[in-house]
C-alpha cells in the first residue's frame, strides 16, 4: 500500500504548529478550561496541531489518511474517520471535552453531528466548538479579514445568534460564546460585535428532549429514529 500523499511540507506542517503554540486565543481557551490536563476528542484535527497541547489519552479525527501517518511519526494518537459518521464505540471510552474549532461549517447535517457528540462526552464534560460567523456589523464583510465565513468549501453559514440557537436545540446549555482574544471577559465583549469567530462553550444537558411537535413528527420516520434513540423518547 502506498504511502498517502500529504499536501504540506515539513515547513508548512511546522508553521502550522508554531501559530498554534503562539496562538493567544488558544492560550486564553486552554486555561479557561484546562484544556492541557483534560481527555480531548479533535474532531477535524488536522495534522494534531491542536491536539499537542490537550491532556493524556486524547484522540484526534480526520479524513486524510496523510494526517493519520503524520501523527504516527509524532507521537499523536491520530485516527482516519468521518465526524458525521463516527463510530463511538470504538473511541476508548467517553472524553471531557469534544474539540471542533473550523468544522462545523463544513458538515451536511449540523444538528445530528451535535446530537451524536452525546454519546462521546462525560457526564460534566464540555463541548468548544469554533466557528467562523458573520460579523453583528455587516458592513464589515467588505474586508479580507472578516470574509473568512463566505470560504468556498463552506456549507453552513451563522451569525452569532443563530449559531448559539443551534447549538441550544439540540440540547447543550452555553456557558461561554466569544472570541476568546482577550482573557478578561469584560474586553472580549467589547470585541463581540465585529468577532469574525466565535467559540461556543457548552454542557450537556442530560434532560433535554425534543417538544411533542418534533417527537410526533418524527416517531414513525426510521431516518430520525437514532436522534429520538439519544433523547430516550424511542427505543
Amino acid at each position: 500500500m502506498n504511502t498517502p500523499q500529504d499536501p504540506l511540507n515539513e515547513t508548512q506542517k511546522d508553521g502550522l504548529f508554531d501559530a498554534v503554540s503562539v496562538s493567544r486565543t488558544f492560550s486564553n481557551l486552554r486555561e479557561a478550561y484546562g484544556l492541557n490536563t483534560k481527555r480531548v476528542l479533535d474532531i477535524g484535527c488536522g495534522h494534531g496541531q491542536y491536539l499537542r497541547h490537550f491532556g493524556p489519552k486524547s484522540i484526534g479525527i480526520t479524513t486524510a489518511s496523510s494526517e493519520v501517518e503524520w501523527g504516527k511519526r509524532v507521537s499523536l494518537d491520530i485516527r482516519f474517520g468521518n465526524a458525521e459518521r463516527l463510530d463511538y464505540e470504538a473511541l476508548d471510552g467517553r472524553f471531557d471535552v469534544v474539540w471542533a474549532n473550523n468544522l462545523f461549517e463544513h458538515l451536511l447535517a449540523p444538528h445530528a453531528f451535535l446530537m451524536n457528540l452525546k454519546r462521546t462526552v462525560s457526564d460534566d464534560g464540555l463541548l468548544v466548538l469554533g466557528v467562523p460567523v458573520f460579523p453583528a456589523l455587516s458592513g464589515l464583510t467588505r474586508f479580507a479579514r472578516f470574509r473568512g465565513v463566505f470560504a468556498s468549501n463552506h456549507i453552513n453559514f451563522f451569525t452569532q445568534k443563530t449559531l448559539r440557537i443551534t447549538v441550544e436545540r439540540a440540547g447543550w446549555q452555553v456557558v461561554d460564546a466569544r472570541s476568546f482574544f482577550f482573557s478578561n471577559r469584560l474586553l472580549d465583549c467589547l470585541l463581540h460585535p465585529i468577532a469574525p469567530h466565535i467559540y461556543i462553550v457548552a454542557k450537556n444537558n442530560h434532560l433535554f428532549v425534543y417538544p411533542p411537535k418534533k417527537e410526533h413528527e418524527w416517531v414513525e420516520d426510521e431516518h430520525y429514529a437514532a436522534m429520538l434513540k439519544i433523547t430516550g423518547q424511542k427505543r
